[in-house]
């Protein structure tokens, strides 16, 4: 099968390339001009004839056509995870998914499936002990999230034209992830975790590698246009937890999580703001984002994924947290 690949030269699509070459798949990779590709390029080399890079953007629709061309499945990672304006967000997230879709309708006639990488994130916090389900109403506290969600209504809205599958991981984690990367630099600078306003009480996590196979498990697997899954490790986890996982990882133990007041956290993310229009730059940290950093339950329910897509997730965190922090001291991030 020739799968075409967006975001493959960021994290998750990093991994999915590697499963699909390694599966026997051809891949074609979307990659910018300023994209990182050293990864995709050893890969290449690692399986000849398997990896094609194709320069083009999700936000630039005049490159997509060429990317899509005469491909057999798509699976669609990219997207903007941190932007200047809600209008940005809908540009990557929303717009550039459907302008994606259409490219591959309109030029890939025997598509055989769509994966779309939404986000756990559009559900918004969880009761406790209730995990979300794929039917429960989104209810989305973030632009980026919600942002995800009009990209999986424009994605919907194109019917059964587009044989469509829907994931929506929650947090991923794992070598290569940039993300995660200042929790994991705390704990072992600190020997301590600082817990947000008493946030994190129960929270769904996913290794990278699950996350991957996860989807090219529904890219081989024919399930009704619009399937939508959520993904998770099958375990949930405290803050206290994780930081103690990460602590272990390191090879000492944790000296404690204080709480940061959840005043203060919205003072540093005002500040934050404040120096991101100084110096022209896109933060990451802001008010808008302190809607899912100060959720208490985030749980959700993969067993339709495990029924349906016949996926596994392999790594629980503190197997996981080890190996991404082995590969941190690797690289020297950390």
């Amino acid at each position: 099968m020739r799968v075409m690949v967006t975001g493959g030269s960021g994290f998750l699509g990093s991994h999915v390339a590697e499963q699909l070459a390694e599966a026997g798949h051809e891949v074609r990779c979307l990659v910018r001009t300023t994209s990182k590709i050293d990864h995709l390029r050893k890969l290449g080399e690692r399986h000849p004839g398997k990896v094609e890079l194709c320069e083009g953007a999700i936000d630039d629709a005049t490159s997509l056509p060429r990317a899509v061309q005469g491909v057999d499945a798509v699976i669609h990672c990219a997207g903007a995870v941190k932007a200047k304006t809600f209008d940005d967000f809908l540009r990557v997230n929303a717009r550039g998914a459907a302008d994606l879709a259409v490219a591959a309708l309109e030029h890939a006639p025997g598509l055989r499936r769509f994966v779309h990488v939404s986000t756990a994130g559009v559900m918004g916090e969880s009761a406790p002990g209730k995990p979300h389900r794929p039917g429960d109403e989104p209810r989305p506290t973030t632009q980026y999230s919600r942002s995800k969600l009009e990209g999986e209504r424009a994605l919907l809205a194109l019917g059964d034209r587009l044989p469509l599958t829907i994931l929506r991981p929650p947090a991923i984690y794992g070598p290569r992830d940039q993300e995660i990367l200042a929790f994991f630099q705390t704990v072992r600078r600190t020997r301590t975790a600082f817990r947000l306003g008493g946030s994190m009480k129960a929270m769904a996590l996913v290794y990278a590698t699950d996350a991957a196979s996860a989807c090219v498990r529904a890219v081989e697997t024919d399930v009704p246009s619009g399937s939508t899954y959520f993904l998770d490790d099958g375990e949930v986890y405290s803050y206290e937890q994780m930081a103690q996982a990460i602590a272990a990882a390191y090879g000492f133990r944790l000296l404690g999580t204080p709480n940061v007041p959840r005043a203060l956290v919205g003072l540093a993310a005002l500040a934050s703001e404040t120096f991101g229009r100084a110096t022209d730059r896109t933060m990451m940290f802001n008010r808008d984002k302190l809607g899912e950093l100060f959720i208490e339950h985030f749980t959700v329910d993969s067993s339709a994924t495990r029924k349906d897509l016949g996926w596994a997730p392999q790594v629980t965190f503190r197997q996981g947290a080890a190996i991404t922090a082995k590969w941190y001291r690797q690289q020297g991030w950390d």
